[in-house]
């Protein structure tokens, strides 16, 4: 079988494909799980990548659960009570962790269907953009579920609480010009200008040094979460380490001499 994500490097950006187009890319074993978790290590510890792009294979971005394996009560879905909290907490639960722990700059560019978790997979992204024929559905109410994978937490900060508990407690779709009006996405394209769009955005986040992106990415982060004050604590210290790197150095010099910089990632 083929691997579930397709990794493919151009220069400092990274493109992540989900590859189970048959089934819609959706997120059921094990192996899928472990697959994104264990990428996201692999680019953190790169320092020389820059940006990433997640989509998917195939007419969908990713249909979250496979309602097959639910009815069979197969992969994720297998076990008492006792077992599939377990199963959650060490498998699919690890993706969000991951993701939100993964300091570089991850784009989803949305080919199609958005659905389940696979919304809340476009949710731990940082930027999203979607083809004008994707949808969007929280739907895990109209199969009796609750959001098993953060989708309670993630959602309610991409859209507001109100639209949040309007898509969860529905379960309903909503077409991709509703999602740009929700705040969802921040822009649409056509089909085939998905991923040249999404990598003309990498591009420029790429052009900048990859410290300043990855800790302005950490601070944002922390900030949902955080009082003003600690905030600002914070801000000094990663503005103290940033001032003291090569590429800020390197970054000032370029400016002054009107000239484009050269950053080595030190």
């Amino acid at each position: 079988m083929s691997p579930f994500l397709i990794v493919e490097r151009d220069g400092p950006v990274v493109t992540a494909t989900l590859n189970r187009p048959e089934q819609r890319n959706a997120l059921t074993t094990d192996t899928d799980f472990r697959a994104i978790v264990d990428f996201c290590a692999e680019v953190s510890a790169d320092r020389s990548v820059r940006a990433v792009i997640l989509t998917g294979a195939g007419s969908a971005f990713c249909a979250g659960g496979n309602v097959k394996d639910m009815k069979a009560r197969e992969g994720l879905f297998k076990g008492n009570p006792y077992e599939l909290r377990d199963r959650y907490r060490t498998g699919i639960q690890q993706i969000p962790l991951a993701l939100w722990e993964l300091e570089v700059p991850v784009i989803a560019a949305i080919n199609g269907p958005a659905v389940g978790a696979g919304l809340d997979l476009a949710c731990m992204c940082d930027i999203r953009i979607a083809s004008r024929s994707a949808n969007f559905a929280h739907s895990f109410a109209k199969l009796g579920l609750v959001p098993g994978d953060g989708g309670a937490w993630l959602l309610p900060r991409v859209v507001g609480q109100s639209r949040a508990a309007m898509m969860t407690l529905t379960g309903d779709t909503i077409d991709a010009a509703t999602a740009l009006d929700y705040g969802l996405v921040g822009e649409l394209a056509e089909a085939e200008a998905l991923l040249p769009r999404a990598r003309a955005i990498a591009d420029r986040i790429a052009a900048n040094p990859g410290h300043a992106t990855r800790l302005s990415k950490r601070l944002m982060r922390e900030a949902q979460d955080l009082s003003l004050k600690a905030v600002l604590e914070l801000s000094a210290a990663y503005q103290a380490l940033a001032h003291h790197t090569r590429d800020h150095v390197e970054a000032v010099d370029a400016f002054l001499e009107r000239r484009p910089p050269r950053f080595e990632d030190r």
